[in-house]
């Protein structure tokens, strides 16, 4: 077991919950690692693979090719899909190998890459379906389930559709292994001619093309993206300077550079039938479609740019990048981690996230319900009032891959717009952008897991929609984990004497009250926040919890009853009149209810500004740390933009 305590800096929520966390690493002492179930004996991924080698011998071939069976002999937390030899066998009759040999050595080395995720053994028993996080190709591996209906109706579950888990869960000292009956495929393809390789999405990927969007989702690894030299000796030394007590895990970093920066996207597609549905038999039906619902939108473009297809206001160039994101999203992260979903109150609101669209000035709203992702969705559980779009998950999605070395796609079950009802009925509302949202690098990174006691450290420079300054500045992300006091339990850590401007993402035109959500230390620091360099009020002093006057939290009056609301009202009121907020009550710490961040008194919103917004107009939110101590740092958690018409209601906002 390895203790870890914090002093300050970057694991802000164990200091707010003035606790010392114990981590134990599942390799640390292999006393802890269940018996093989196959041997019953305590061994390595490599071992385990040796002891099948009349199973799995191919596989074994491949690996010692490379460097990658040396590696699964030592220290480490894999999991490994390891293809037995009917799956090779497939594989180089295919291929026109005769043997293993003769494989090229960078394909034998993608090949392992592909099915080994090096930062945790996933067990079947850990997630049921979903995204398993990137493998070392840097592609996800994604958990699907079925049921076998010659054997009983038995549970089958598959690697990425194709590759069928023959067995699994095979405990070994750094990790897990798993048997698989198919190579899990990947392509080298970039995501627009994967989608154009799709026969069910051929009207989409024609007009992905014919706007010449495809040309902007062929990026991949940024070329200019420098190897770490000097300026990661610097930041060393300003990420040791802020953590007085260098907390190491065995083998690991404090922190962990993201070492190389890539740009991936993701593309919403309804399928050919979905369009079919709608008198949608081609691209010049789908033009029509998009010309009568972005006239209506943007009435001022009208019939000036309707055959100029490569021009930002062409109604379908519009219509196709209102479809896309500039960042990878699996189905089961789009709102927040899968295990994260146990800690919001679903009698309170639905789970959602926002995020801006590459259609200029356009946001998509994600919500959850029933186990299922919508967008553009308004409503609380079967109280709906927009229905939204229905995302597919894999499992609805037929055997196409769905994605590539920069991105990942998904399909709709209806047509996706940004209408008028989407800015005028469903955005209107309280418009919550969690941290880690606010740039495509911190998703396109191999971010932490959840549960993993990591931070992951971003070159400054590097940061789409982030300009960061200031001597000593250091930007991490801290993985999500029951111990951190955050919504969605995750946040980006800020520190040394920083100066730095993020741009907004685009609302509706319209009087928003701007706030942002943080968590109080006495080491936090002072920060004087400014709305495109004007000043808002005097700075935030990160350092008062509460219950300090000038804040005015106090606890809720319990009780459902008409004097018990009132009196949270009036609380509320007196606190914002002094421009700070509880946080919301739909979210809690760990896995008690009692836990609920509003409870917190250390988890606050402060009022920025209320500003006038227009979705044609681009916004910077700039933060700098007023103190001249590079100790101090923002723990920031999320952004709020609230619209007048909830702020300002005859109801009042929600707690939500």
């Amino acid at each position: 077991m390895i203790t870890k305590t914090i002093k300050q800096f970057f694991w802000a929520a164990l200091l707010s919950c003035g606790m010392t966390v114990g981590m134990t690493s599942c390799v640390d002492n292999d006393d802890d690692v269940p018996m093989n179930r196959y041997t019953a004996e305590k061994m390595t991924a490599a071992q385990f693979l040796t002891e099948n080698e009349s199973r799995v011998g191919d596989f074994i071939t491949l690996l010692k090719r490379t460097s990658y069976f040396a590696m699964l002999s030592t220290y480490g937390d894999y999991t490994v899909f390891a293809p037995n030899n009917e799956a090779f066998a497939k594989y180089m009759a295919t291929n026109n190998y005769k043997s293993i040999d003769e494989i090229p050595l960078a394909v034998c080395d993608t090949l392992a890459r592909t099915h080994i995720i090096k930062t945790k053994a996933y067990f079947t028993t850990d997630i049921s379906e979903g995204s398993l996080g990137m493998n070392m190709a840097e592609t996800f591996i994604e958990l699907s389930i079925n049921t076998d209906a010659e054997n009983n109706n038995a549970v089958v579950h598959f690697a990425n559709k194709v590759a069928r888990m023959v067995e699994y869960d095979d405990s070994v000292t750094n990790g897990v292994v798993h048997i698989v009956n198919n190579i899990i495929p990947r392509t080298s393809d970039k995501l627009p001619d994967v989608i154009k390789a799709d026969s069910t999405v051929s009207i989409f990927a024609e007009a992905l093309f014919m706007t010449g969007l495809a040309d902007s989702l062929m990026a991949y690894e940024d070329k200019n993206y420098p190897e770490w030299g000097a300026d990661k000796a610097s930041q060393d030394s300003a990420y040791t300077w802020n953590l007085s007590l260098k907390c190491k895990a065995e083998g690991s970093d404090p922190i962990q550079w993201v070492q190389k920066r890539y740009f991936k996207f993701t593309a919403f597609i309804e399928p050919d039938s979905i369009y079919k549905k709608f008198g949608i038999n081609n691209v010049s039906d789908l033009e029509a479609y998009a010309k009568k619902i972005y006239d209506a939108v943007y009435p001022e473009d009208a019939g000036l740019y309707d055959k100029d297809y490569r021009n930002r206001k062409n109604p379908l160039n519009r219509f196709i990048s209102y479809h896309l994101i500039d960042r990878v999203l699996p189905y089961d992260e789009i709102i927040m981690r899968k295990d994260c979903f146990k800690h919001w109150d679903i009698d309170k609101c639905d789970p959602e996230e926002f995020y801006e669209t590459m259609c200029p000035g356009t946001l998509v709203r994600f919500s959850s319900y029933n186990e299922q992702l919508y967008i553009n969705r308004k409503g609380h559980k079967a109280n709906v009032e927009v229905p939204g779009v229905r995302v597919w998950k894999s499992t609805e999605s037929g055997s196409s891959l769905q994605q590539a070395p920069n991105g990942i796609y998904h399909y709709l079950d209806e047509i996706l717009a940004y209408t008028t009802e989407v800015r005028d009925v469903v955005l209107n509302c309280r418009i919550r952008f969690d941290s880690t949202v606010l740039s495509p690098d911190f998703a396109n990174s191999d971010r932490p897991r959840y549960g993993e006691d990591k931070l992951r450290g971003y070159r400054l420079g590097y940061i789409k929609n982030w300009r960061v300054l200031g001597e000593k500045a250091v930007i991490g992300l801290h993985g999500e984990g029951v111990w951190w006091q955050h919504y969605k339990s995750n946040g980006i850590t800020v520190s040394g004497i920083f100066d730095m401007t993020i741009k907004l993402p685009p609302v509706p035109t319209g009087t928003y009250e701007i706030r942002t959500g943080y968590t109080v230390n006495p080491e936090r620091g002072v920060v004087q926040f400014y709305l495109n360099n004007v000043p808002c009020g005097i700075p935030a002093d990160l350092r008062i919890y509460g219950p300090d006057p000038s804040i005015g939290w106090v606890a809720d009056v319990t009780g459902d009853d008409t004097e018990a609301r009132n009196a949270n009202k009036a609380i509320d009121k007196a606190m914002h009149n002094r421009g700070y907020m509880k946080a919301m009550d739909c979210y809690w710490q760990g896995a008690a209810k009692e836990n609920v961040l509003r409870a917190k008194e250390n988890n606050l919103r402060y009022v920025l500004t209320t500003q006038y917004l227009d979705a044609n107009e681009t916004y910077y939110l700039r933060a700098r740390q007023v103190l001249k101590d590079p100790e101090c740092y923002w723990s920031f958690d999320y952004i709020e933009l609230c619209p007048k018409s909830v702020y300002g209601s005859p109801e009042g906002e929600d707690t939500h």
